[in-house]
């Protein structure tokens, strides 16, 4: 019995087992549905999003706009944008319990990503899933900025009306309005990371909305896909080294002591893309344009110093392997010079990302399909029951 069930754990992936499926451990290579959200191409470097290369659109959409896209699969007229913005603007305000589990959960210190999950869940579901898209992805901003300001030992900032997703966001982390140029980087951001293809944490929320569950489920579920290390991405540690560095000389030494000792340079090489992250390109040029006006423009270029140096040493060391700049790398950069802390950059991930994962939970509720995959069972079988006093 044994050796049969160890013969079955060892099988390799895409032979065919019981029912006709075939083992894909992890999901590698499955196509689960379909989409029109994004597409993303590994091989190419491409990311496709409602139809618009990643290049097109995150320069120049605000955050709304991509939102209507995402929602409907078009671009909104002046009319529909404005009614989505006053939508979004009535729903900031967190109901009493949000801010008390914030409370709770700064006083016993938990992460950021953790205090956002935990206040998200207390959104309550009103039966309509449009409604609770509007209600998650207005008070996800809200969230993240006061649990930063309660955990500085300040008050939260009430939302503003008159401000923009973006703006407000900012707004609500300072207390100050902040500049055109400084909005521009943000919104460029959350366009970027708004959707990406079926990762992690949106196939979570696709499965949870494919029961039935309400959608607030759905987003708190993603959330806590998000905070894994293996999805969440690890932006900090991308400027850490570049801080490490502190000065363009010193860029090739350091970097050589991390490969010779085994250690991944962060900020480089991805999973899907096989060439340059597209997303890399565009927050470049989004941080070179903030940088030059609003921000310290001598750790800009040591950036640039450490992302050269880096590609030439990976390519020394791992030839052939295509380990390019990821979306982490700038990222870091970009969200460093808008004054956002490093314990704020996957929250802010989901600040952007929330939009992608509510245009996927309405997206599944239209299959009405429930996502139930197949399992191979490796264990024993025909085990005999033992009474408690013969073991």
């Amino acid at each position: 019995m044994k050796g049969a069930a160890h013969a079955r754990s060892e099988r390799e992936p895409g032979v065919e087992v019981s029912g006709g499926a075939a083992f894909a451990p992890g999901l590698e290579g499955v196509v689960a549905t379909r989409t029109r959200l994004s597409m993303v191409d590994g091989a190419a470097g491409r990311l496709v999003i409602a139809g618009f290369p990643v290049e097109e659109l995150a320069g120049r959409a605000s955050f709304e706009e991509t939102l209507y896209l995402l929602w409907n699969g078009v671009l909104p007229d002046a009319g529909r944008l404005e009614g989505l913005r006053g939508d979004l603007a009535a729903r900031r305000a967190l109901p009493e319990a949000a801010g008390e589990v914030l409370e709770a959960a700064v006083a016993g210190g938990a992460a950021p990503i953790d205090a956002l999950r935990m206040a998200a869940g207390t959104l309550a579901p009103s039966g309509n899933d449009r409604d609770d898209a509007l209600t998650s992805v207005a008070a996800f901003p809200t969230i993240v900025a006061a649990c930063w300001r309660l955990s500085q030992g300040r008050e939260p900032v009430e939302p503003d009306p008159g401000l923009s997703h973006a703006a407000n966001y900012l707004y609500m982390l300072s207390g100050e309005v902040p500049g055109e140029e400084r909005v521009r980087a943000l919104e460029t951001y959350l366009n970027t990371v708004s959707d990406h293809g079926m990762n992690a944490s949106t196939f979570a929320a696709r499965v949870i909305s494919s029961t039935g569950s309400d959608l607030i489920s759905a987003v708190v579920g993603a959330i806590g896909a998000l905070k894994g290390p293996l999805h969440g991405g690890a932006p900090g540690p991308a400027l850490d080294v570049v801080f490490e560095i502190g000065e363009p000389g010193r860029a090739e030494g350091v970097l050589r002591e991390r490969l010779d000792r085994g250690e991944r340079l962060m900020g480089f090489g991805h999973r899907v893309y096989k060439v340059r992250d597209p997303r890399a390109d565009v927050l470049a040029g989004a941080a070179e344009r903030l940088y030059a006006s609003d921000a310290d423009e001598e750790l800009y270029r040591l950036a640039l110093e450490v992302e050269r140096t880096a590609l030439r040493l990976l390519e020394e060391y791992k030839p052939g392997r295509n380990l390019d700049t990821n979306v982490e790398f700038y990222t870091a950069l970009l969200l460093h010079g808008l004054g956002l802390p490093t314990g704020l950059f996957t929250p802010t991930f989901a600040v952007g990302r929330v939009a992608g994962w509510t245009a996927h939970c309405l997206e599944q509720r239209e299959t009405g399909r429930l996502i139930r995959p197949q399992s191979e069972y490796v264990g024993p079988e025909a085990r005999k029951w033992v009474p408690l006093e013969e073991r």
